[in-house]
């Protein structure tokens, strides 16, 4: 079978992933990155197409009739044409559950950050205020013990899971707010306005819908204490990103982490960018080796077991 990979840049850009992991499924054409124009062209006569971002829309389907399965390195599907893929047949496999301790360990990176100061008194050792400085100990920028603080988790599943459990290790008190209550949660469910009005910090872990999209507005945002902490690393549209660098920008709330953004790459023009006390990763947070060689075994793994015509993983 002919495979036609069409971002491996997104999942392989250091080349630590070895190729030869799709080679033992079928033939493979690895492309960097595909532009919208391009992929038609590059999927070609391929049965597989195996992709992370690019759109996979009824035109493409209809100008590739050779594909039979899509297969995506990433949980989210909404780049897939999913009824169009469906009317035509063509099998749709995501990979779910592969960034959970990754992106766990991000949040609390943001937090210890943010609670901790190291990057803050990195900097000013190495300005010499220490070396200035009368005393052994020298700790102006205020510093906070995690445990006893409140987090708040928008999104209970694995992720969501994870970095409750982390929390608890570190003395934390633990609320959730979640679409459905979950069964055998042991925390405290709230609403989503009590989750933003009670959270010393409150952290992200939902998929982007239609009921989820722009949920990080002015009016969210005004519930919060002043000395609250966001955390985002989710999806980028579940920010309004002008309400949310105002707040930050009026010391509405203390500071924002992100590793979303409404448009990837970063637009130079987002209102986040230069608002007060807001750090942006560029969405590593799911990046580790481990996270990466895992989620290529899942997709290989779902390759197979449609070859095998027992598909799993399957989203249509």
């Amino acid at each position: 079978m002919k495979i036609a990979v069409l971002d491996w840049y997104t999942v392989n850009i250091s080349g630590d992933i070895p190729v030869s992991r799709l080679e033992e499924l079928g033939e493979v054409k690895i492309i960097p990155m595909t532009s919208p124009e391009e992929t038609a062209g590059n999927i070609g006569d391929a049965d597989i197409v195996l992709c992370n971002k690019v759109m996979i829309t009824r035109e493409v389907m209809e100008a590739c009739p050779s594909i039979k399965y899509i297969g995506l390195f990433a949980t989210g599907y909404n780049n897939v044409d999913i009824d169009c893929a469906r009317e035509k047949g063509i099998t749709v496999c995501n990979a779910g559950q592969y960034s959970t301790n990754a992106v766990a360990q991000q949040v609390f990176a943001y937090i210890l950050d943010r609670y901790s100061r190291i990057r803050d008194y990195d900097i000013a050792v190495k300005a010499g205020e220490w070396e200035r400085f009368p005393s052994f100990s020298y700790f102006p920028i205020p510093i906070d013990e995690l445990a006893g603080k409140t987090l708040s988790i928008v999104g209970y599943g694995s992720i969501g899971r994870r970095v409750a459990e982390i929390a608890e290790a570190f003395g934390m008190y633990v609320i959730i707010s979640t679409r459905t209550k979950p069964e055998f949660c042991p925390y405290e469910t709230v609403s989503l306005e009590e989750a933003a009005a009670r959270a010393d910090i409150i952290t992200f872990h939902c998929p982007l819908t239609d009921k989820t999209q722009g949920m990080i507005n002015k009016d969210l945002l005004d519930l919060m204490k002043k000395e609250a902490v966001l955390i985002n690393t989710s999806r980028g549209g579940v920010v309004c990103e002008k309400d949310l660098a105002d707040a930050l920008n009026s010391d509405r709330i203390a500071a924002a982490y992100l590793d979303v953004l409404v448009n990837e790459p970063m637009s130079p023009d987002t209102p986040l960018k230069t608002a007060k006390n807001c750090v942006i990763t560029p969405h590593t947070a799911w990046a580790a080796y481990e996270t990466r060689s895992r989620l290529v075994d899942i997709v290989c793994s779902n390759i197979r077991a449609w070859q095998n015509g027992t598909p799993v993983n399957v989203v249509s």
